[in-house]
């Protein structure tokens, strides 16, 4: 198959790499003038990995739109709202289609989680609106980072879509020994559940930061059930959060080294710069969005806010975290 990447970080670049590794002829798609993409181009590798002959680059939307048979997004997912848009006014086959509300024939998968910070909308929802349904639209989640995969550590993740056909089709086109894919069946699960997790993955951070560590276990069981509830108020399943987009991802988030969320986590109470990026921190004050539209609680999520705003130092926020009254454990 022709597979295009759009974007030119760690999990683009691994991408490429991956669907190259699998036999598939890939297209990465950056934007032109951008330090990753020049130098991923140059030079065909970064710190991560490096890229096969067999890859191609290109930084004309156009190009990559008429390659591919999918196309895997995976840029920040703030900008995935002006990507669309400018995808829209570069490729005419698919402004006509979204001005005619019908489908131009490509698949697109969002690889990244998040949600809009904004408005609280799941990606593909905010796919849908910005190009009114003109592409099929599906979800990869789960665990795994490109350090493991490229030095051949397996692992499994997850495709999900609104059609049991679409991503049973996509997670089979897609598996390799490298990575084995499930079919999800809870789109509202699978997106909310990918994008809470960094949430808990900068929480886990600030303990780490604050040196209490032991208190993971804690985060990890009531991070899952406070995601859960909001999951199931939005309209999914409460089972799906303790599957492989959220619970099934916590090792990758909550303990590795390689994790972006945990590690601005950890610089964050300690007042360290990060420069990268850690998805998470938009994504608390989305779910608080979510909080108050739908009036399930999310103590875990409000911490985080706060303390990304500095209302408090750290240390009390989460102290009073773990100091709440006493519930019931499954509450």
């Amino acid at each position: 198959m022709n597979i295009t990447v759009y974007g030119s970080g760690r999990w683009a670049s691994f991408l490429a790499w991956y669907a190259s590794s699998a036999g598939h002829s890939a297209l990465l798609c950056g934007r032109g003038g951008s330090a990753s993409y020049e130098s991923l181009k140059e030079t065909r590798r970064n710190a991560f990995l490096k890229l096969p002959d067999s890859v191609s680059f290109t930084s004309d939307p156009l190009e990559a739109w008429e390659f591919s048979d999918i196309a895997l997004v995976a840029i920040g997912a703030q900008q995935l709202r002006s990507f669309c848009e400018t995808l829209k006014d570069a490729v005419p086959a698919l402004s006509r289609a979204a001005e005619a509300g019908e489908g131009a024939g490509k698949t697109f998968v969002l690889c990244m989680k998040g949600l809009e910070e904004n408005t609280g909308l799941r990606l593909t929802q905010v796919l849908n609106e910005t190009l009114c349904g003109a592409v099929d639209a599906a979800v990869w989640v789960g665990p795994g980072h490109p350090q493991d995969f490229v030095g051949g550590v397996p692992n499994c993740m997850l495709i999900d879509s609104v059609s049991s056909a679409l991503t049973r089709r996509l997670a089979d086109a897609l598996a390799s020994p490298l990575i084995r894919f499930y079919y999800g069946e809870d789109l509202i699960g699978a997106e909310v559940g990918a994008a809470a997790k960094n949430v808990v993955g900068i929480a886990a951070g600030m303990l780490d930061g604050l040196d209490v560590g032991a208190l993971k276990g804690v985060l990890m069981a009531r991070g899952a059930r406070e995601v859960s509830r909001l999951v199931g108020a939005l309209g999914g399943s409460e089972l799906t959060v303790y599957g492989i987009c959220h619970l099934g991802d916590y090792q990758a988030t909550l303990f590795s080294p390689y994790g972006h969320n945990r590690a601005f986590g950890e610089c964050i109470v300690k007042e360290l710069p990060y420069p990268y990026l850690a998805e998470g921190a938009a994504t608390a004050f989305s779910l608080l969005r979510l909080s108050e539209q739908t009036g399930v609680e999310l103590p875990i999520c409000q911490a985080v806010a706060r303390v990304i705003r500095r209302e408090m130092p750290p240390r009390d926020i989460l102290s009073g975290l773990f100091s709440r009254s006493t519930k019931a454990e499954f509450y």
